[in-house]
Formats: C-alpha cells, structure tokens, sequence
C-alpha cells in the first residue's frame, strides 16, 4: 500500500503501555487515520502530537475499520473488547498483538465472530527499542483476505510479517517464541559467566561469540546488558515466567517433553523469589553470578547492540 493510502481505514488502538506505544506512534508517523484508547489517558495524549486521535469513551473504537490491542492477558483483552462494542457498533477487524494463551485467543475468536468480525492473533517479537529501530517482527493468524487488509499496517509498524495459517497458529508460534527467549537467556548467562570465572572479560567473550556462527542479533542486542549491567526493562521475570508457563501447558496439551524450559522456568521462579523483578529478565545474569560464587561489576565498555 502507498503512503497515500495510508488512510484508507480508520484504525483504533487500545493498549498504551512500553510496546503499544511505540507501535501505535509508528502509525500515527506514517500518516494512518488514528484513533487511540487507554485507561490512562495521559499516557495517550502525547500520540497526538504525531497526529492520533485521543478519545475517552473505548466504545467510540467500535465504529473503526481495525481495531489492534496490545494489553497485558486475555482477560483484559476480553474485557477491552466487551467495553468497545458495548452499544452494538462492531469493527471489521479485531487484531490482538498480546501474549496469551491458545484457549482465550480461541474463545475470543468465537465471540467476535458472532457478532461478524473477523479476528486476528498478532503477536510480535521485539521491544520498544526494536520497534523504534524498525525491526520488529510479526507472526499472524486468522482469516487470509483480513490478514490481507492488514498487512500493509503491520509492514509501517515494523519489518516482518509471517502468515503461519488460520486460527491460533500464530499462539503457538509466539510461546514457542518465547519459550527459547527465557532458554537462550539462561544459557547465554551461564556461558558468560563461565568465560568470566575462567579469567576472560565479559565483552571479549561476547564479541567473539557474536562475530562466530553462534551470533545473532539477539546476543548482540543483549550484550551491553551483559557487559555493563544495564537492565533497563524490556520485558520483566513475571511477563517470561508466564510465557513459559503458557509453554509448560502447550507441552502438556501436545504430549511434548520440554525439560529445559522446565528446568529454566524454575530458575526465573528463582529470580523472582530473589527480589529481582524490577529490572530486565537478563537479570537472570546476576542470579548465575551469585550461584558461582561471583560478583559482577559493570565493564563499562562501550558495546553496540546491534540495532543501530
């Protein structure tokens, strides 16, 4: 789609927290017709300036071609999209970018449809820097021809699309997702810790294994984290202790044995118990740290993420 018809539909969002925000902006920049919700307002309001509309009334979302939402469950997506179409009026298009489980998208799904719109589960991978940096990554499922009316927003909101089918396929996808999220993290603390315990520097490790066959934009991107201890939050122990427990169940539902993402969510459970909530889930380098008998100190070394 041109940019000239980036209006084309009336879009509405609900959901303004770290990642519906940024995402929301990117639409607003690119010239899409707007139209944002979120229960506090203030944290909205500053969409305007880049040309979204701000309304108090969710039901006012209704009368929108596609309506995203991007909140914490599936309960609150059921509960958002109860208030939205509360006086009758439906979108064409529901698209959900949250993480939940296969049951509520499901459930969802089936009740959208009754009242004639078409559902979308959209979940991405990526944080607000990654968005901002424009390379966020989607995985979509549900209808083909709504999938097809939605692409062109996706493609403005980030840099990759992946249709995987019909129904919740795009779930499984983002458990799975994050699943490997929380297990790679894990055993990127352990080895770094090891190299440091072993005599070497932390960023000596890391920039040999990301310029080795074992590198990847996710151990770059998490590498100034390592190195110099800044754990600013991109997503928290409790958002991936869920996640993993959303892939705990998917195991158990498939008949799959998942061992490591058994043995990885108890060692988040661990960091949660520990007090260590507040920071960025690569906190789980501290709680490595700690089992090894170390304590670590930021490098302060001037390392590159890899996203700019």
């Amino acid at each position: 789609m041109a940019a000239a018809n980036m209006k084309q539909h009336k879009l509405g969002w609900i959901g303004i927290g770290r990642m519906g925000y940024a995402m929301a902006q990117r639409l607003a920049t690119v010239g899409c017709d707007l139209t944002v919700w979120n229960r506090t307002r203030s944290k909205a309001e500053p969409l305007a300036q880049y040309g979204a509309k701000i309304v108090d009334d969710i039901s006012d979302l209704a009368a929108c071609d596609i309506v995203f939402t991007m909140v914490s469950t599936g309960d609150d997506v059921k509960s958002v999209l109860a208030a939205m179409m509360a006086r009758g009026q439906v979108p064409k298009i529901v698209v959900d970018s949250s993480s939940i489980s296969l049951e509520a998208s499901a459930e969802i799904r089936a009740t959208l449809a009754k009242s004639g719109t078409k559902f979308l589960a959209a979940p991405v991978s990526g944080n607000a820097k990654v968005i901002k940096a424009g390379k966020l990554t989607y995985v979509v499922s549900g209808p083909k021809d709504a999938y097809e009316v939605l692409a062109p927003y996706l493609d403005a909101i980030g840099q990759g699309v992946s249709y995987v089918g019909e129904g919740e396929l795009a779930r499984i996808a983002k458990i799975c997702h994050n699943v490997m999220l929380g297990v790679v993290t894990q055993s990127l603390a352990e080895i770094t810790v090891l190299a440091q315990k072993a005599g070497m520097t932390r960023h000596a490790f890391l920039d040999f294994l990301n310029n080795s066959v074992m590198g990847s934009v996710f151990t770059r991107y998490k590498t100034p984290a390592l190195v110099n201890l800044d754990f600013h939050v991109t997503f928290t122990p409790e958002l991936l202790r869920k996640d993993l427990d959303l892939g705990l169940n998917a195991g158990k539902e498939y008949e799959v044995p998942m061992p490591l993402t058994s043995i990885t969510r108890d060692l988040v459970q661990a960091q949660i118990g520990n007090g260590l909530t507040e920071e960025d889930f690569s906190t789980l380098l501290l709680l490595q740290a700690k089992a090894s008998g170390i304590e670590l100190a930021s490098e302060n070394v001037k390392v590159s993420d890899g996203l700019s």
